[in-house]
């Protein structure tokens, strides 16, 4: 078994070993487990039942993961993704009032033209039609916009007549938010791996203790049910049938498929994967990615994604699909662990969100902002998600823009069709929501 092991994976050709695959496959199991506790929370502001979303993330992330590790070989792991989780729940189905059922379906859609384009190839045409700096600025606006529901969530941000919002009073359950913050902000300073998550049980142990959080009478507990969000998205499929509802679709495609790829390539460049400024076998890791997507939404989770966690792997030495598989199988092991969702409160899983929306805001630094022409669209994108509470919102107004900006820079032929029939589909959308 150890000789299958070490072949399959090719370990000695990466220069590791097994020990050190499955240790680094814990370290980014340890460092991503928070999206165990964090999505059910997140996508139970939809309606959804969070038991059975706490089953489908474990399920859907297992599969992304052992499907990464073995197609693909990559040391990457996968999860519903940050981000697009809250344009589920809080544009989608609370700002636009569409029900939790048909997003899902929204999502298997998507998740189906993901695999097609993947099939046939299309990944380079799509990711060259969209200008790396408007992407960018979509990773750092919503990076901006998860903040700002931590924010929210920890009760340092509250709302106000008026100035709309204004910071919270630092008292009551405020301060497992601010204890957790300060705790994940100094063991990340220190690059502890992990960090996301120690600073999570430690500020949900420092609740109970000073009676924030209510004490769990047991730990462990049999898996959740599925049958709240079991296949709902196949019985919904019918609903797909407006132009708001294709917007909605177009953009899980898009946000996933370009913060999947952005991801991938970042942490190959980490791992010393690219060769020639090209991925080997991106084909592989974006058919993982699309088909634990597909899957998930017919088990009942949001879009799945590639999570920058597995850094964390990296960093101590995973270079093998040995440790996706092993993150694969701690998942799996997670399921057993479900009465700790009501231990894990918004206050809890707020650090968690504030500092995941700090490392995707770094992406405002490759933006070009010597250039209004960009900059302008790239602003709105990552001022506007936020500030609407809509990440859709946000992409439309960047990519109405930026057609015009364009054209007033006589750089119009520099702007893909595929941008400019954005445009219009983007104004009839806007039409529609005001109509």
């Amino acid at each position: 078994m150890k000789t299958f092991i070490t072949n399959f994976f090719k370990l000695d050709e990466l220069n590791t070993t097994i020990k050190r695959e499955i240790l680094a496959g814990f370290t980014t199991f340890i460092s991503m487990a928070y999206i165990l506790f964090v999505n059910p929370s997140i996508l139970g502001a939809s309606g959804m039942d969070k038991g059975a979303v706490f089953t489908a993330t474990a399920l859907a992330s297992a599969l992304g993961c052992v499907l990464m590790g073995i197609r693909a070989k990559y040391p990457i792991a996968t999860a519903p993704s940050l981000g697009i989780n809250a344009f589920f729940a809080y544009s989608v189905c609370i700002g636009m009032k569409i029900p939790w059922q048909t997003t899902l379906a929204g999502v298997f859609v998507a998740a189906i033209l993901f695999v097609i384009i993947t099939i046939f190839n299309l990944r380079e045409l799509i990711i060259d039609s969209i200008p790396a700096d408007l992407k960018y600025a979509i990773s750092a606006g919503i990076g901006l916009f998860i903040a700002f529901i931590g924010l929210q969530g920890g009760k340092l941000i509250v709302a106000d007549d008026s100035t709309l919002v204004k910071l919270g009073a630092f008292s009551g359950s405020a301060w497992v938010t601010i204890f957790g913050l300060l705790l994940v902000v100094i063991l990340m300073v220190m690059n502890v791996p992990g960090a996301i998550f120690i600073g999570m049980v430690v500020s949900a142990i420092f609740g109970m203790i000073m009676g924030f959080i209510p004490v769990p009478t047991t730990i462990v507990a049999s898996v959740p049910s599925l049958e709240p969000t079991f296949l709902v998205a196949l019985k919904h499929l019918g609903d797909i049938n407006s132009l708001q509802m294709v917007v909605v679709v177009l953009t899980f495609l898009l946000v996933t498929f370009f913060d999947t790829a952005g991801t991938l390539v970042g942490l190959a460049h980490q791992a010393g994967f690219m060769k020639d400024n090209k991925m080997p076998r991106v084909g592989q890791a974006l058919m993982s990615d699309s088909t634990a997507m597909l899957v998930g939404s017919l088990l009942g989770t949001s879009p799945v994604g590639a999570y920058v966690e597995s850094s964390a792997g990296i960093a101590v030495g995973g270079r093998s699909g040995l440790t996706a598989v092993t993150t694969g199988i701690l998942f799996i092991f997670g399921l057993f662990f479900s009465p700790l969702l009501a231990v894990v409160t918004s206050e809890v899983t707020a650090p968690a969100l504030i500092i995941v929306g700090v490392l995707m805001a770094q992406n405002m630094a490759k933006v070009n902002w010597s250039k209004l022409e960009i900059a302008i669209p790239a602003f709105l994108i990552i001022a506007t998600m936020p500030l609407t509470y809509s990440i859709s919102d946000g992409l439309a107004l960047g990519c109405i823009v930026y057609p015009i900006t364009m054209l007033a820079a006589k750089r119009h032929k520099e702007v893909p069709p595929l941008m400019y029939a954005m445009f219009f589909v983007f104004i009839v959308f806007f039409w529609i929501l005001n109509v």
